[in-house]
């Protein structure tokens, strides 16, 4: 089967063929997303980006974070970009993609246009990201490496998945879709670091809505955006990887990570296994003489910035960060991520002490390491991210990020929420709102 025959099947799932606990996971995305956006609404690049929509003629329908209604397609790219503000989303680790920032602002926006169950915009959630997995996949390890940024290229096609799926296309406005998709899907990852990064998760989004909807009107596209003669697949990875040989009915979704630290998920093994380090507690960054950090190669040219010039860089510093963890400084909270911490002087010497070096036998999720303290003593650090929490646990984790970016709001979220049954997908989205 070919793969955009794959993602097509995908699409078009029943609804009582989607895994529970992968639409218990989706459900969780919704909420950790929601957090999210709210907590960045005041974000320079989400002001810019709800200037540009008030300037964009069309019927208000959906929701934006702290705003009104706009048309669908600018409310997916507001969103997209809004709730990647932070960088503080979901990832799924099999292709390096944030799903929830690229593929939510497309079902909700689309979802309150026609006026859909919430259940329904979940649904066309999960099978846009299951989509959007099984493309990044065969993008592969390359596309990532030459400077394509996952979330926005295979983001976009899980958005038009997920949107087609809402407006109920058939089978060849499926196909068309997608095929528009591969001449709009976007995005590198020479912007991390800057408002372009978020940016990329709302063109995403917005492509989707627009694919979607273009391909509902009736335009046309390439019988094979995807694989076809000079489709996006050999024309955006140098080397493709093989289509998964899993069964459309075993969801790969499965395995997404949630963020509880806010920062590149590329750091969070490390800060956990310093957490972790019960040999460290008590110790502070003067008793420490070397770090000697081990991590995936492919996180060397994401959250290596030895030097950060601003607080947004200072996300992307393994040495910033292990610093920042060993001194008891609340990574999860986005606020300490100031300008004035590249001026720390503590952080700033502790920087000098760290190595971190690229290591092929560990998985993008793992990290691995050594400190050394002044008298000589030496603790190891391990930690694995792909270790799975039971969905009550993550549960209470998600909850507590909530309630610590956004306060009681956070807290309101969850009790509304939380069940979905019954509730409309424009209930959802009149919570963005102020």
């Amino acid at each position: 089967m070919l793969l955009i025959d794959r993602v097509i099947e995908l699409a078009r799932l029943p609804s009582d063929r989607l895994p529970a606990r992968a639409m218990g996971l989706a459900r969780f995305s919704l909420l950790d997303w929601m957090a999210c956006g709210i907590a960045a609404t005041d974000e320079p690049v989400a002001a810019k980006l709800r200037l540009l929509a008030e300037q964009e003629a069309g019927n208000g329908v959906s929701s934006v974070f702290g705003d009104g209604g706009v048309p669908a397609r600018m409310a997916a790219l507001v969103n997209g970009a809004t709730s990647h503000a932070l960088d503080y989303d979901d990832t799924h680790f099999a292709h390096i993609g944030h799903l929830s920032v690229a593929i939510y602002p497309a079902a909700l926006a689309v979802a309150e246009e026609i006026d859909a169950s919430a259940d329904a915009m979940v649904e066309a959630f999960l099978v846009g990201a299951e989509a959007a997995i099984r493309i990044g996949i065969v993008l592969g390890r390359a596309h990532y490496n030459q400077g394509f940024h996952q979330t926005a290229t295979a983001g976009a096609f899980g958005a038009t998945v997920a949107a087609a799926r809402l407006y109920g296309l058939n089978r060849e406005q499926l196909r068309n879709a997608i095929g528009l998709c591969s001449t709009r899907a976007s995005g590198l990852k020479s912007q991390f670091g800057t408002m372009g990064k978020p940016y990329n998760a709302g063109i995403a989004a917005s492509n989707g809505v627009e694919c979607a909807k273009l391909a509902s009107l009736g335009m046309t596209s390439s019988d094979d955006g995807l694989e076809g003669l000079q489709g996006f697949i050999p024309t955006h990875s140098p080397a493709a990887e093989p289509a998964s040989d899993g069964s459309i009915d075993n969801f790969i979704f499965d395995d997404n990570k949630y963020k509880l630290h806010a920062c590149c998920h590329g750091t969070h093994a490390m800060i956990e296994a310093l957490l972790g380090a019960d040999a460290l507690k008590g110790r502070g960054l003067d008793d420490i003489a070397a770090l000697v950090l081990r991590t995936n190669p492919r996180w060397l040219s994401v959250c290596d910035i030895k030097r950060p010039r601003t607080g947004l860089e200072v996300k992307f510093s393994y040495n910033w960060l292990a610093g920042m963890t060993i001194r008891g400084d609340r990574t999860g909270d986005d606020r300490i991520y100031r300008d004035s911490l590249v001026d720390d002087r503590a952080l700033s010497a502790f920087a000098n002490k760290v190595e971190v070096i690229g290591d092929d036998a560990l998985t993008d999720m793992q990290a691995r390491g050594v400190l050394t303290l002044k008298d000589g003593a030496k603790i190891e650090l391990h930690h694995d991210l792909d270790a799975e929490l039971p969905q009550h646990v993550l549960a209470g984790k998600l909850r507590t990020k909530a309630e610590a970016l956004i306060g009681a709001r956070g807290t309101g979220l969850w009790q509304a929420f939380a069940d979905l049954a019954g509730k409309s997908a424009r209930a959802v989205g009149s919570a963005l709102r102020k």
